[in-house]
């Protein structure tokens, strides 16, 4: 069984998402989002990221499947929607990471939203890391993410996440792991 990381970008007020949408336009943010989702030790592996229906389609749609890795969407009704075939589409996170389980080829697995999916997520047994974007500013939002719970505790940023404040386009932000503790 794989164990699963959460990856986010949170402002202040907790808003993760406004309509659809980030509240920000960060492209080092972005980056860093596509890189972490995106590396593996192995070469001959790739990664998999989990996200809600909304989420899937709140990516630009000349961004979507992301790119280099394997996209599975969470939605009540999977033939509600057309999805590129190599999309799969799931009823629930447990029938996500049994799918995953399955396969050989997938490193790592990353829930990139929305709210309902990280909140499942963070309170799986097999939930390890939350890497989250701490933005140091208020936006307006109607998409929050959920309270993270007091089994997580921050730990050292790894090798792969700066320790720096980092700043762009006017804004600060900081990136911080935190890890599940029995």
């Amino acid at each position: 069984m794989k164990k699963i990381n959460l990856i986010v970008a949170v402002c202040e007020n907790g808003g993760i998402g406004i309509k659809g949408d980030l509240p920000w336009m960060l492209k080092k943010e972005l980056k860093y989002f596509s890189r972490m989702t995106k590396k593996v030790k192995n070469p001959s592996k790739r990664n998999a990221v989990i996200m809600g229906r909304k989420t899937y389609f709140g990516v630009p749609e000349t961004k979507r499947p992301l790119p280099g890795r394997l996209n599975i969407v969470l939605t009540r009704n999977p033939n509600a929607h057309s999805y590129p075939s190599n999309v799969v589409a799931c009823c629930s996170l447990q029938e996500a990471l049994s799918e995953i389980d399955k396969s050989e080829e997938i490193e790592n697995v990353w829930i990139v939203g929305g709210s309902a999916v990280y909140e499942e997520a963070m309170h799986s047994d097999r939930c390890h890391r939350i890497y989250l974007t701490e933005i140091k500013k208020i936006f307006e939002c109607d998409t929050f993410f959920p309270v993270i719970p007091s089994t997580f505790k921050v730990i050292e940023n790894d090798d792969d996440v700066p320790y720096e404040v980092q700043e762009e386009e006017g804004l600060m932000y900081q990136y911080k792991i935190y890890e599940k503790v029995e």
